[in-house]
């Protein structure tokens, strides 16, 4: 049987398949905006979000004993990604992601810029400000807030669930050996890279212990986002 192969993005695109439960995603994503906007490549990089839904996969929502015990040794590397242990209700701890990833998707329709400032928007909302992601009013907030998202018009998106066999497809993609983790980098150059810059293993078992980061090497985003560029305008 031939391996299942992710689709090489344009040049100008990188194509992001994560969870928004995920911190390492969390600091990727950052990590690709920040990079971006200090390379000055706003114009020349677009971040296409795919799902990669860990409660699908698991058959299980993601346990929230995992994420808190994520987020000391996370913030550390990542400080300015924003982070905080769970200050809500426990009752409002979100039991699943899945409205929230759709609705990144959904997004797409008004250009991967509105999609990918309200994935950022909700990452911040649920490792930042402890707000439950899965509702549907803390989701159109965040659109609203972005600034970038015509929220009536993602309303009507989720509402008639238009993304909804999109985040299946990734789902399914996500079961195969093409995609192995949240993150992973998929760019133009026809290149893959998992968890870029970092390598971690765990002190016992997810839920119960602690990652242990073994390495990591931001700088790589800049050769990542560099490869990517699409090539610059020619002078008129």
């Amino acid at each position: 049987m031939s391996r299942i192969s992710v689709p090489t993005p344009p040049p100008g695109v990188i194509v992001v398949h994560s969870d928004i439960w995920c911190s390492f995603a969390h600091i990727a994503v950052h990590r690709l905006h920040t990079t971006r906007a200090r390379l000055g490549l706003e114009d020349r990089v677009r971040f296409d979000l795919r799902a990669f839904p860990l409660e699908l996969l698991n058959d299980a929502p993601s346990p929230r004993p995992g994420t808190d015990s994520e987020v000391a040794r996370m913030a550390s590397l990542e400080p300015g990604a924003g982070w905080q242990l769970w200050q809500a209700k426990d009752w409002l701890y979100p039991s699943t992601t899945l409205p929230a990833l759709e609705a990144v998707l959904a997004a797409k329709e008004q250009g991967l810029h509105a999609s990918e400032q309200l994935d950022l928007g909700l990452r911040r909302a649920f490792w930042a400000e402890s707000r439950c992601v899965s509702n549907r009013k803390v989701i159109l907030d965040v659109a609203a807030a972005t600034g970038a998202v015509d929220v009536a018009a993602l309303a009507e998106a989720l509402d008639d669930g238009r993304a909804r066999a999109e985040l299946s497809s990734h789902a399914a993609l996500s079961a195969t050996d093409a995609v192995v983790c949240s993150p992973h980098l998929f760019l133009p150059d026809g290149t893959d890279h998992a968890n870029p810059g970092i390598s971690v293993g765990w002190q016992g078992s997810y839920g119960i212990g602690w990652p242990v980061v073994e390495s990591d090497d931001p700088t790589v985003y800049e050769d990542l986002l560099l490869r990517a560029a699409a090539p610059e305008p020619a002078a008129v």
